[in-house]
């Protein structure tokens, strides 16, 4: 892991990189663009002259499965899987109860020794300083995305603050929207960890500092979207994804630190109580997001930045988008992480056409009644992400939960909605949401979709159909001699999908 540049000029390397030489506004034009690449599997895009600003925009960079699994130093999925178990064993670490267990963990912890952040004191992101009055954040070439957005906005910069009372940082990937030449209001969740940071401010009659960072390897933003334990930096984590440390930079006028290559660092303040009217803007959800007059809103004093720097940028709205592209990464490392809490997971699925949290598929090695139930609460309150995950089913480990044939069947065939459809109202959802009949407030539905057991049902359960194992064996054996291809296996189709399986 170095820094943006680097991972563009890989993606230059590998074709996968188109500079845009003409001019092109930032308002609508340059979004729409990039997101007729997007739904193509276009290439990652390079605008070198947007209109009313100096910099270039980068964008797309994320926008197909395979950037993704380069910008984590992956071949596939397979290996976001082996890393999502390095990180369970350190998520909620238990003694070893083999030697293998204990050499296991032994690696993990020298990993996590290697991934110690490192501090740059003379950092690129600090070539050139603008503080106070100088600050104007129109000189940065801000998308306004749809007609209806209220004003441009910042989307791709990890932003950092730090809990007042334990010390330990935060960062998180939040869209902010323009206010004014010096400041920004932001949307974050209630479950994130800047809101809880800007409480304990609050209670102790002080400003939380705040420091965002655009611009840098997009490893760095993966592991800021990566399940983590409150007390656990994403400085770490990040280190464990690249197998190095962070090389990380103290803020010009705050005591935070930010990656030491990025290529803009914004630096400021919330003062608690201190907001503004944020919205209308598309969202992830496919529509435009509410107005929010109570955004929190962030005073920017000091902006910092590399010579000659690239601006990065995303935009959301209905999937196929580029966060969908990092959700479906994520999916991969989530599984071991899961699987660690609720042990009877065989595989998990959250379909990017439901936003890639709005609904769970799991598949369980049932063994019990009632199981099927258990699971479903329990993943509900397993991480933060699946805090606003509406829709959980669970299935038997024989579906492949990525497979929507099989998924649809075991639904259609394994389920009486009197007995195995429950639904849980008025608990906490997304407040872009606007299914919910309450801002942030709705319901959450579970389908048992296993095969049931006594004393779920007191009927006898008819027998699966199967092939005969001789008969398919023969089969599998004469496959090309029947003119076919090199295997008779029966798989889903990836178009179904929209992405490999």
């Amino acid at each position: 892991m170095t820094d943006l540049r680097t991972f563009l000029n890989h993606l230059e390397h590998q074709g996968q990189l188109h500079r845009v030489k003409v001019p092109v506004n930032p308002h609508l034009e340059l979004a729409e663009i990039a997101n007729r690449l997007l739904q193509q599997g276009g290439p990652a895009l390079l605008f070198e002259q947007v209109q009313g600003s100096n910099y270039p925009v980068a964008i797309n960079v994320l926008g197909t499965l395979e950037r993704v699994c380069w910008a984590l130093e992956c071949q596939g999925l397979g290996d976001l899987e082996t890393l999502g178990r390095k990180l369970a064993l350190l998520y909620q670490m238990r003694p070893p109860r083999q030697p293998s267990q204990a050499l296991e963990l032994g690696r993990a912890l020298w990993d996590v020794v290697r991934a110690k952040p490192s501090r740059d004191l003379f950092p690129p992101c600090q070539q050139v300083v603008c503080q106070g009055k100088e600050v104007d954040l129109d000189q940065l070439p801000l998308l306004r995305v749809y007609p209806g957005d209220a004003a441009a906005v910042l989307t791709l910069g990890l932003m950092v603050t730090r809990d007042p009372e334990t010390g330990v940082p935060n960062v998180g990937v939040y869209r902010l929207q323009r206010q004014s030449p010096q400041t920004m209001s932001v949307q974050w969740l209630s479950v994130r960890g800047p809101t809880r940071h800007l409480r304990k401010a609050a209670e102790r009659g002080q400003s939380l500092p705040v420091a965002v960072a655009v611009g840098v390897h997009p490893l760095l933003i993966m592991a800021a979207a990566t399940p983590l334990p409150v007390d656990l930096s994403e400085w770490l984590f990040a280190g464990l994804y690249a197998g190095v440390g962070v090389s990380l930079a103290r803020c010009k006028t705050l005591d935070l630190e930010v990656p030491a290559s990025a290529e803009f660092v914004l630096e400021g303040t919330i003062t608690p109580g201190e907001v503004a009217e944020d919205g209308p803007a598309g969202d992830h959800m496919g529509f435009y997001g509410g107005v929010n007059p109570q955004a929190p809103l962030i005073r920017f004093h000091c902006l910092t930045r590399r010579r000659q720097p690239i601006y990065l940028t995303t935009f959301s709205g209905r999937p196929p988008k580029e966060d969908a592209m990092m959700a479906i990464a994520l999916n991969a490392i989530y599984t071991p992480i899961l699987r660690q809490q609720i042990p009877e997971i065989v595989d998990f699925f959250l379909p990017m056409e439901t936003l890639s949290y709005k609904a769970a598929i799991i598949s369980i090695d049932k063994t019990y009644p009632g199981q099927a139930r258990r699971v479903a609460l329990a993943f509900w309150s397993a991480l933060p992400q699946f805090t606003y995950t509406k829709f959980v089913v669970v299935v038997d480990k024989s579906i492949n939960v990525r497979d929507p044939r099989q998924v649809v069947w075991a639904i259609a065939a394994q389920v009486d909605p009197a007995r195995d459809v429950f639904i849980l109202p008025e608990t906490p959802l997304d407040r872009l949401d606007f299914a919910t009949a309450k801002v942030g407030l709705g319901g959450r539905l579970g389908v048992d979709a296993t095969r049931k057991i006594p004393p779920e049902t007191d009927r006898d359960w008819g027998v699966p159909l199967e092939s005969d194992p001789e008969t398919a064996a023969l089969v599998e054996r004469r496959w090309q001699e029947y003119g076919f291809g090199p295997s008779g296996a029966v798989t889903p189709d990836p178009r179904l999908f929209g992405y490999d399986l």
